[in-house]
């Protein structure tokens, strides 16, 4: 295609890059390959390792674990439980006991198993029915230390010795640590819907598989780099692959779709590929990176809870999304000068059409929200505030493995113990006991007999002292389950009461430990630092719309519909997780409690994406009443060339996230239906509907910007150079429709 259309004036850094990507594309291509294997060779030669356990520091759990390591190395390591359960004849029946003896037999040669309690050891081994037994093996290293490889034998054990007669199976804190769940192509679904998504926007198959090509890329390189980033920070096993493909592909594409959007404008207006890509990269590109860095402050922000797991996921999220932008800015120059005009190729008839007159869908939307802002931004706050309504009776807790997929060794052995044990023997707690000088035998035994007698206690263990007797153990198997509240009851008890007072008037410490005890240690780190990461994030979120608008009035708007948009997600993840509504619709197996980190991740994430958003649309709204339109007209334009970005944007991004429902692991549904639906309300709830329909009710208000704010708040200018419309368009020369301008 030739055009008479002179080349972008605009400067920069960004736009002088631009312009050598566009005209060298195989060299920036060839340096992206590079970074690739580069990547993959130091990912393999000095990769970390995931883990599957969460250490909560300064909590009394963590103490009692750090005491052990040092005063009781035998009892730090974690154990594993192998499950009999008799199908026919009882567990007493000397051809069962043959068959569990000898299984007993191999797991003492198992790798790193330094003792084996067999039922024919200890009675209470067996249940109360005698259909069931379990034996527990000691490791000699933590959960933390457990890797899937070292777990296999155990695993190949149990298949084997399996039979018609005899159930075995396996579970405990090695088998959670090296049990990785099998996860499902979710993926695939979410980029389909994005394919079709972009396929009706754009009309394009070209324009359609550039995002979906770099994101997959990003996801690649960020894969690759987390190996990297296991020797600083941990990374969870289970949910640091997912949450990375899930922020990597929403992020990825989004990024994408606004640069190949306004790349494609661009063309069709008249302008050469190698202006398009410049304008595109200066202008579109400096959003994607202001709204990149902006949900990297919000994932980073979750460092400031203080939990190893949660400052990995928080890298994780950042660094993907950093390197998403990083594509869209410095590989998609590159793809786009390679391309150049055949982006309009491969067209599909009746799609991607909108030619943004002031006749099309968006304008007559935005003129309709016009015409009653003040009753449809009231009915829009209370709808959200009644989605929210369930966020109240919000239980935060951690999944455990009941709430497993059965297809899980520790599902199986969870059901068989409960089934045969009571509810309490997949919960038990520890307790850990120590004395300067010595522990003496009458004190245990008093600590003993008051743990006998206590409310929500079906047993507890003689008591074990260490070889130097200045430390003890002993366990306390509950009456009720882990999840149970009375368990949550019985623990504080213990803490509180029963063991101060018995051990009062000596120089014992004591402390309950334990998975369960580690899940309320867990919630409450996390609620007491909750206020200040919420402080920072919505903080330096206001001050960074403040410097880009130039106003106080939107950044506050901006905050506090967010905070609508949290709380409605927040209720809709109670409403199916924890009351069990349209779970069947959803696929979604079993109630339970919200995992108890899941929050404060969504908080992080949807913060800094319903910020994208908000610059996405108010830049254009911005931008035109910097040129003297009213503010009525100026969020007009906005909402009218806007927000089919928005719309097609937050599609993508929602399906990406609502595919992962369909795996079978309950933490990783959580998350993805959380921010899933976060991200529908807030794009087509929030942004298309009540953010306009306040914006016209404040009026000329919402762009008040006190004088004295003028001289200190730094500008940050994220709609880039101003390029002079042409009057010669695409459209003269080929007779494609002019679309919309974003």
């Amino acid at each position: 295609m030739t055009s008479n259309v002179s080349r972008s004036n605009s400067g920069g850094p960004l736009s002088r890059w631009a312009r050598f990507a566009a005209t060298h594309p195989w060299h920036v291509i060839g340096g992206w390959m590079a970074i690739i294997v580069l990547m993959a060779v130091l990912s393999t030669a000095f990769g970390g390792s995931y883990t599957s356990v969460f250490s909560i520091p300064n909590s009394e759990t963590q103490d009692a674990i750090e005491l052990l390591d040092e005063r009781f190395p035998a009892a730090s390591g974690d154990t594993a439980n192998i499950v009999f359960h008799a199908n026919d004849a009882p567990i007493s029946d000397p051809a069962v006991q043959d068959e569990i003896s000898a299984v007993v037999a191999q797991a003492k040669e198992l790798p790193g198993v330094i003792s084996v309690t067999g039922p024919a050891d200890n009675p209470a081994q067996v249940s109360p029915d005698g259909q069931t037994a379990f034996a527990t093996l000691q490791y000699g290293v933590s959960a933390m230390e457990i890797t899937p490889e070292d777990v296999t034998p155990l695993f190949d054990l149990v298949d084997a010795s399996s039979s018609d007669a005899l159930q075995v199976e396996t579970g405990g804190q090695i088998v959670t640590a090296g049990e990785t769940p099998e996860l499902g192509s979710s993926e695939i679904i979410g980029i389909a819907i994005a394919m079709i998504v972009m396929l009706a926007m754009f009309g394009s198959v070209i324009a359609m598989g550039l995002p979906i090509i770099t994101a997959l890329i990003g996801v690649g390189i960020g894969m690759l780099a987390m190996p990297l980033l296991a020797h600083t920070f941990t990374m969870n096993n289970a949910i640091t692959p997912a949450f990375l493909s899930m922020m990597g592909l929403g992020v990825g594409i989004d990024y994408a779709l606004f640069i190949v959007n306004r790349y494609r404008d661009n063309l069709l207006h008249g302008q050469d590929p190698i202006s398009a890509t410049e304008v595109a990269i200066n202008t579109a590109g400096r959003s994607i990176a202001f709204a990149g860095i902006t949900v990297a402050i919000g994932l980073l922000g979750l460092s400031l809870i203080g939990l190893p797991f949660v400052t990995g996921l928080g890298i994780t999220g950042s660094v993907v999304v950093l390197i998403s932008v990083l594509i869209a800015i410095f590989l998609m120059p590159a793809l786009l000068g390679l391309v150049g005009t055949r982006i309009l190729a491969w067209r599909i008839p009746g799609l991607g059409g909108g030619n943004g007159d002031r006749n099309s869908f968006w304008f007559r939307w935005g003129r309709a929200l016009q015409t009653r802002p003040g009753i449809i931004s009231v009915v829009s706050i209370v709808l959200l505030l009644i989605v929210a309504m369930p966020y109240f009776d919000m239980n935060l807790n951690l999944s455990d493995a009941g709430n497993n997929p059965e297809t899980m060794h520790s599902r199986r052995s969870y059901d068989l113990m409960q089934q045969g044990f009571g509810p309490g023997s997949n919960g038990p707690l520890l307790i850990v006991i120590e004395q300067q000088g010595g522990l003496s035998p009458e004190n245990l035994e008093a600590i003993s007999a008051s743990l006998q007698s206590v409310d929500g206690i079906a047993m507890a263990t003689p008591p074990m002292p260490n070889e130097a007797g200045d430390t003890a153990i002993l366990q306390v198997i509950p009456t009720t389950g882990p999840q149970d509240a009375k368990t949550e009851d019985l623990i504080h008890n213990l803490r509180q009461n029963v063991l101060p007072n018995a051990i009062e008037g000596t120089d014992m410490t004591t402390y309950v430990a334990g998975s369960t005890a580690a899940n309320i240690d867990l919630s409450q780190q996390i609620s007491d630092r909750m206020p200040l990461f919420y402080a920072v994030v919505i903080g330096l979120s206001f001050v960074v719309l403040m410097a880009v608008f130039r106003s106080l009035i939107v950044p506050f708007k901006a905050a506090l519909t967010t905070l609508l948009s949290v709380g409605a997600s927040f209720g809709a993840v109670v409403a199916v997780f924890q009351w069990g509504w349209l779970q069947g619709l959803l696929g979604v197996d079993g109630t339970g409690p919200i995992e108890s980190f899941l929050p404060m991740i969504m908080f992080g994430v949807l913060f800094g994406l319903s910020m994208d958003y908000e610059v996405f649309l108010l830049s254009r709204v911005h931008e035109e009443h910097g040129k003297g339109a009213s503010a009525q007209e100026a969020m007009l334009d906005g909402i009218g060339y806007s927000g089919k970005v928005v719309a097609a944007a937050g599609t993508i991004m929602g399906a990406v996230f609502l595919s992962f429902v369909l795996e079978n692991l309950r933490m990783l549904q959580m998350i993805g239906f959380g921010l899933g639906v976060a991200i529908l309300i807030d794009a087509f709830i929030v942004r298309l509907i009540l953010v306009p329909a306040i914006m016209t009710v404040l009026d000329e208000r919402a762009w008040y910007f006190p004088s004295w704010l003028q001289r200190i708040v730094p500008r940050l200018n994220v709609e880039g150079t101003p390029v002079p419309a042409n009057s010669e368009t695409i459209e003269e020369t080929t007779g494609l429709e002019q679309p919309f301008t974003s």
